[in-house]
């Protein structure tokens, strides 16, 4: 009897640290609690987990921005290169990761010629409320490259007149 008693638990043993072993193998995946995801504009192999008010900013971006801060869209070619000056690809780290989510609040709010920028950028306060703003800038954020690092100390602050 002992021995069937054995030979019932060695595959509860085996399972043990069966199951153990392959708990600590596997490595965080960084997509698993992500809300959605977003393909890297520079690598299309590399996939961005956004969270979801950056979620909620790619979808706007997808409606109201790509035509003029992407080079392609969901429908082909962006008008981007038509406009004067060329406006900035939404994930250009290297100029918008300088800007303040204020700053970037007030060019989206009151549009480009109110902030001394580009005319053609319209101001979207009428037509996006501030959370959907908020979330545009989260995108923004999201997929920069480089990567935006929140500054250890705060941005200057523009303020609207």
């Amino acid at each position: 009897m002992k021995r069937y008693a054995f030979l019932l638990a060695l595959p509860l043993l085996v399972g043990l640290t069966a199951c153990h072993a392959r708990r600590t193998a596997q490595k965080p995946d960084p997509l698993r609690n992500a809300y959605g995801t977003e393909v890297d504009w520079n690598n299309s192999d590399h996939l961005i987990p956004l969270d979801y008010e950056q979620s909620q900013g790619k979808r706007l971006f997808y409606i109201y921005c790509v035509w003029c801060h992407a080079d392609s869209t969901p429908a082909g070619p962006s008008n981007r290169y038509n406009l004067t000056p060329t406006p900035h690809l939404m994930n250009d780290g290297a100029v918008l990761n300088s800007m303040s989510d204020q700053y970037l609040d007030n060019i989206i709010t009151l549009g480009g010629s109110a902030m001394g920028k580009s005319a053609m950028m319209p101001p979207y306060g009428n037509t996006l409320t501030q959370a959907e703003i908020r979330h545009i800038i989260a995108y923004t954020r999201a997929i920069a490259e480089p990567p935006y690092h929140k500054p250890n100390r705060p941005l200057p602050q523009y303020k609207a007149r």
